[in-house]
């Protein structure tokens, strides 16, 4: 016996520690979701949508790499590498198949506070100018890409932190409101930096509180400085690529391949410009020198982490948010789900990693993600194929680039954000809907354009959070249930008396410590509440006199006549089918609440409770064990009042 009992722990304890083939292939699937969609790829339909969508997105990824980077204060090169490894990283972690992982304008602005900060414009002329073996770089540039790269590389590090802490499902905080109003002032911020570009005006870099500000109040100072030539390709630049990019959306069901304008206007200007010796001749500033070729990688600069946490999180945050809130959406319109946590492991690993060579800060872009649904792409085998024509741009066509106008790329980089400038419109839809989130919006974007991104942010949770607390002890916590289906279940099996004296309310929100004050008002007045006159059961023309119980979504409020409980003694049924969650000062209310009824000679049983809270309430409270309280229905409730009424009126006739 006693080699039988040690053989079957032996085999019990080989169960649970022997990890199965098939768990751990889940596991990879769960963790690698390039190897549940790889291995059903459709060649046939597939494959050409992809790679249309691939050359469009690589186009993109170029145009917004070199402007970004630029927006980064680092050399336009390491924007290349930017839209390059960070999306074939979340080629293989992401589970969004229309999100393309890249340079992004609010992380890249971001990033810059922290390289102006460290390694600003006047430390170039300290540090040496020789070339350093990276390329052919100044220990300028190189010096800036280290803060950069030092910024992706922490803020990838929280974002993995936050997914092994599985904070992903803490993103309900982020409503709506607060990542429209988040994103289109950083929007603005993002234009605000572009000014000295197409005004080609010289400009020193200005940033911190109320910045914002003193860029447009040193612009009008120095209005006279302003480059007529940098203005008129400026205008020039944004007339041409709205105009084109509208025709693009209005015609793109009659044309199978939109045109790429972004390419064909840096073609255009860096061909021009070398024609006419724009960079000589009217003192035009251009992109300059662009290498060949990737660098060897190179671990960031560990030792000035610590300088760069405030951005590390900044970009940790509201990348995530920016990207994410893109997932959900094309989840959504194309029918599939993305786990919230594996988006954090996906785009921390998209950052960590590519940090090693030589890359900004990276996140998913609306623009990228709307080139994807307009070309018709159906995989993430699109990032994969534009990444092969960003390689090709890297080792053979990026020197061409030598010309290209910075005033041309602003344009871009103005004209790219767009979608998050016109979110203004949303102002409209939030009045009419609810005048608080409309607040919420109005002082989260002033707080964006006042201060940063990440501290309008955090404003717009902290502000949220604070008015759910202040609105959720002020919520309708009760209905009356509705009896009519009850009635024909019970009436005959007891009198209209019996059931008249029950009172059947239903808990419709989570009994937690904001509402357990209201919980216990709202039930006492229903309780204590008297009927002047008679009204029968099935009436309900008055449910609308009673102004703590209004009707809600999940039934008919029906207030039952009822005699004013004076000499009889009332039943009161709570359903709890409605009550999700509680905590400990919930169920302490609710047991304080059976004491109470009690007292007042008022029966009270529940309904539809959950094993966890019969558990609760008994282990809280020493709750009447002769009498039982906790039912499976509201008819086996009843059911069980009828029985003791009628017990009560065989012991009265005994004792008689």
């Amino acid at each position: 016996m006693t080699g039988a009992k040690r053989k079957k722990k032996s085999v019990l304890w080989s169960k649970m520690h022997m990890p199965h083939c098939e768990d751990f292939k889940q596991w990879c699937k769960r963790r690698l979701p390039i190897l549940e969609w790889a291995t059903h790829y459709n060649l046939k339909e597939n494959l050409l949508p992809d790679t249309v969508s691939g050359i469009m997105l690589a186009v993109q990824q170029v145009t917004q790499g070199l402007a970004f980077a630029v927006l980064s204060s680092v050399h336009p090169m390491f924007g290349l590498y930017g839209s390059l490894f960070p999306a074939i990283i979340y080629a293989i972690f992401g589970m969004g198949r229309h999100v393309a992982t890249g340079t992004f304008a609010l992380t890249s602005l971001i990033s810059a506070n922290a390289v102006e900060r460290l390694v600003p414009l006047n430390s170039q002329n300290l540090t040496t100018q020789s070339n350093t073996s990276v390329l052919g770089l100044s220990d300028f540039e190189m010096q800036r890409i280290g803060v950069a790269a030092a910024v992706s590389f922490l803020g990838g590090v929280i974002q993995v932190a936050m997914f092994v802490l599985q904070l992903g499902s803490a993103t309900f905080l982020l409503t709506e409101p607060v990542i429209s109003a988040m994103t289109t002032g950083a929007a603005t911020h993002v234009v605000t930096s572009q000014v000295k570009y197409l005004l080609g005006m010289k400009m020193p870099y200005i940033s911190g509180p109320l910045g914002f500000f003193y860029i447009y109040a040193y612009v009008f100072e120095n209005i006279k400085s302003v480059r007529l030539e940098a203005l008129l390709l400026s205008l020039l630049s944004i007339v041409v690529l709205v105009l084109v990019k509208e025709l693009n959306e209005q015609f793109k069901r009659k044309i199978k391949v939109v045109l790429p304008i972004d390419l064909v206007l840096i073609i255009a200007a860096s061909f021009t410009c070398y024609c006419t010796n724009m960079e000589n001749t009217y003192g035009l500033e251009v992109v300059g020198h662009i290498p060949k070729g990737i660098p060897p990688p190179r671990a960031p600069p560990m030792n000035i982490l610590s300088a760069v946490i405030t951005e590390a999180f900044g970009v940790a945050l509201v990348g995530y948010v920016a990207s994410l809130a893109l997932a959900q959406g094309s989840a959504k319109k194309f029918k599939y789900s993305v786990d919230d946590n594996q988006e954090l492991l996906a785009h921390g690993l998209s950052n960590v990693i590519p940090s090693f060579f030589f890359c900004i800060p990276s996140a998913a872009a609306m623009g990228r993600t709307a080139v994807l649904y307009s070309t018709g792409a159906k995989t993430q085998v699109a990032c994969l194929i534009s990444c092969i024509f960003i390689l090709i741009v890297i080792y053979a066509i990026g020197p061409l680039l030598y010309w290209l106008p910075m005033c041309v790329l602003a344009s871009i980089i103005v004209v790219g954000l767009k979608g998050m400038l016109i979110q203004f419109r949303d102002l409209k839809k939030y009045w009419n809907v609810d005048k608080i989130d409309w607040g919420i919006w109005v002082s989260t974007y002033i707080f964006t354009i006042c201060f940063a991104a990440n501290v309008g942010l955090l404003f717009g949770v902290v502000c949220t959070i604070a008015i759910v607390i202040g609105r959720f002890p002020r919520a309708k916590t009760l209905s009356i249930k509705n009896m009519k289906e009850m009635e024909f279940k019970v009436k005959t099996e007891m009198d209209d008396e019996t059931l008249q004296q029950v009172k059947i309310i239903s808990i419709n929100n989570p009994l937690v410590f904001l509402n357990v004050k209201k919980f216990h008002t709202d039930l006492m007045n229903i309780i204590q509440k008297e009927n002047a006159s008679n009204q029968p059961l099935d009436e309900i023309s008055k449910c609308e006199q009673n102004t703590l119980l209004n009707s809600l979504s999940n039934g008919i409020c029906n207030e039952e006549a009822t005699h004013p409980c004076l000499n009889q003694k009332c039943s009161l049924i709570l359903d709890c089918s409605g009550l999700t969650f509680y905590d400990y000062s919930g169920v302490s209310m609710l047991v304080e609440v059976s004491t109470d009824c009690k007292n007042k000679s008022v029966d009270v049983s529940l309904v539809h409770c959950t094993a966890s809270l019969i558990k609760a309430m008994k282990y809280w409270g020493d709750l009447d064990s002769e009498k039982p309280i906790f039912f499976e229905s509201v008819s086996a409730a009843i059911s069980n009042i009828h029985l003791n009424k009628n017990l009560s009126k065989l012991s009265d006739h005994s004792e008689i």
